[in-house]
């Protein structure tokens, strides 16, 4: 007798793994990707501003340290220029008086805390371009020259001026010339830098007057 013919389905072993299709990145996120890295590349590389972009920068650069020094730098010129005229014979009471006033409002004018100007000073950024002439050493030192230095000028002169007696006077006469030689010092140190700069720049501008 024969066996009856088996209609059973096919044995198919049963899957032990998770199946995923296999899907490919779409085109757009291998272009973007692409994009993003061409310019990570860009700014890694580093831009070599040319000569003359350097002297444009460094004259703006170099307006702004005058903007910023010249009220606290033209207190220290009237204060000195008064008091050489008191020690020339004008040295009425009126004149002396005058002169103690001036010196004393250009003390206070020469910290930052009470100029605005010198404030934005303390917070002056250099661009870029001009990195390796290390102008944001010039900036500091030329908020040292204000504070504490031109105020010291100052206020010798109005101590020197204000002396009750011989003794007095002759104390803040010393003072007087010592802290101007701290001021011109530090001109110096400034001037350094910036001439510096100006010569390998080719720039037109001048570094700010500072008296002393």
């Amino acid at each position: 007798m024969d066996a009856p013919t088996r209609t059973d389905p096919p044995y198919v072993p049963i899957r032990t793994n998770r199946w995923a299709p296999h899907q490919k990145a779409p085109r757009w996120l291998l272009l973007a990707v692409a994009v993003i890295v061409v310019g990570i590349v860009l700014v890694a590389l580093v831009h070599k501003p040319s000569r003359s972009q350097q002297a444009g920068d460094l004259n703006g650069a170099l307006k702004d340290m005058t903007a910023d020094i010249q009220s606290c730098a033209g207190g220290v010129d009237e204060s000195l220029l008064a008091l050489h005229r008191v020690q020339a014979g004008e040295n009425s009471a009126k004149n002396i008086q005058a002169t103690i006033k001036i010196a004393r409002y250009g003390a206070a004018n020469c910290s930052p805390a009470n100029n605005e100007l010198l404030g934005d000073l303390t917070q002056y950024q250099v661009t870029e371009s001009l990195a390796r002439f290390h102008l944001e050493t010039a900036v500091n030192d030329l908020v040292t020259w204000a504070f504490p230095y031109a105020q010291r000028v100052q206020n010798d002169v109005a101590n020197e001026l204000g002396a009750q007696d011989a003794a007095k006077r002759q104390q803040y006469a010393a003072a007087l010339q010592r802290d101007t030689n701290d001021l011109n010092r530090q001109r110096a140190k400034i001037d350094k830098i910036l001439v510096k700069a100006i010569s390998a720049t080719g720039s037109t501008a001048s570094p700010p007057h500072l008296p002393g």
